[in-house]
Protein backbone atom coordinates (compact mmCIF):
# COMPACT_ATOMS: atom_id res chain seq x y z
CA UNK A 1 0.00 0.00 0.00
CA UNK A 2 1.34 3.38 -1.34
CA UNK A 3 1.44 6.49 1.05
CA UNK A 4 -0.75 9.44 -0.25
CA UNK A 5 0.97 12.56 0.13
CA UNK A 6 0.42 14.70 2.11
CA UNK A 7 -1.75 17.52 0.40
CA UNK A 8 -3.99 14.57 -1.28
CA UNK A 9 -4.64 13.14 2.90
CA UNK A 10 -5.20 17.14 3.91
CA UNK A 11 -7.54 16.88 0.66
CA UNK A 12 -9.47 14.02 1.06
CA UNK A 13 -9.77 14.49 5.15
CA UNK A 14 -11.23 18.16 3.96
CA UNK A 15 -13.93 16.37 1.31
CA UNK A 16 -14.76 13.61 3.99
CA UNK A 17 -15.18 16.89 7.17
CA UNK A 18 -17.05 18.78 4.82
CA UNK A 19 -19.53 16.30 3.70
CA UNK A 20 -20.30 15.10 7.04
CA UNK A 21 -21.20 18.56 8.29
CA UNK A 22 -23.56 19.21 5.21
CA UNK A 23 -25.22 16.10 6.49
CA UNK A 24 -25.37 17.25 9.79
CA UNK A 25 -26.80 20.58 8.65
CA UNK A 26 -24.34 22.27 10.60
CA UNK A 27 -22.52 25.65 9.90
CA UNK A 28 -19.08 26.03 9.97
CA UNK A 29 -19.43 28.40 13.45
CA UNK A 30 -22.04 25.67 14.91
CA UNK A 31 -19.36 22.91 14.38
CA UNK A 32 -16.44 25.48 15.61
CA UNK A 33 -19.00 25.56 18.84
CA UNK A 34 -19.58 22.18 19.76
CA UNK A 35 -15.79 21.43 18.95
CA UNK A 36 -14.49 24.51 21.19
CA UNK A 37 -12.76 26.16 18.65
CA UNK A 38 -12.94 29.20 15.95
CA UNK A 39 -15.00 28.93 13.21
CA UNK A 40 -11.48 30.01 11.00
CA UNK A 41 -9.94 26.62 12.20
CA UNK A 42 -12.86 24.91 10.64
CA UNK A 43 -12.70 26.60 7.34
CA UNK A 44 -8.73 25.88 7.38
CA UNK A 45 -9.26 21.79 7.86
CA UNK A 46 -12.08 22.10 4.80
CA UNK A 47 -9.56 24.46 2.82
CA UNK A 48 -6.79 21.59 2.87
CA UNK A 49 -4.64 24.40 4.61
CA UNK A 50 -4.27 22.70 8.14
CA UNK A 51 -4.17 18.96 9.22
CA UNK A 52 -5.95 18.16 12.34
CA UNK A 53 -4.11 16.17 15.40
CA UNK A 54 -5.80 12.59 15.95
CA UNK A 55 -7.62 14.44 19.43
CA UNK A 56 -8.92 17.22 16.86
CA UNK A 57 -10.15 14.07 14.38
CA UNK A 58 -12.06 12.47 17.52
CA UNK A 59 -13.29 15.61 18.77
CA UNK A 60 -14.76 16.53 15.26
CA UNK A 61 -15.85 12.69 14.65
CA UNK A 62 -17.88 13.10 18.34
CA UNK A 63 -19.24 16.36 17.34
CA UNK A 64 -20.46 15.49 13.54
CA UNK A 65 -21.68 11.68 15.36
CA UNK A 66 -19.93 10.14 12.89
CA UNK A 67 -16.60 7.66 13.18
CA UNK A 68 -13.52 8.98 12.89
CA UNK A 69 -12.77 6.39 9.85
CA UNK A 70 -15.40 8.23 8.32
CA UNK A 71 -13.45 11.67 8.26
CA UNK A 72 -10.25 9.84 6.77
CA UNK A 73 -12.91 7.29 4.43
CA UNK A 74 -10.39 6.92 1.21
CA UNK A 75 -7.39 7.91 2.66
CA UNK A 76 -4.85 5.50 1.62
Amino acid sequence: MAIAPQQEVRDQFAKNLHAARMRKGLSQHDLAKLCDLNRTEISLFERSERSPRLEMIVLLSRALEVSPEELLHDID
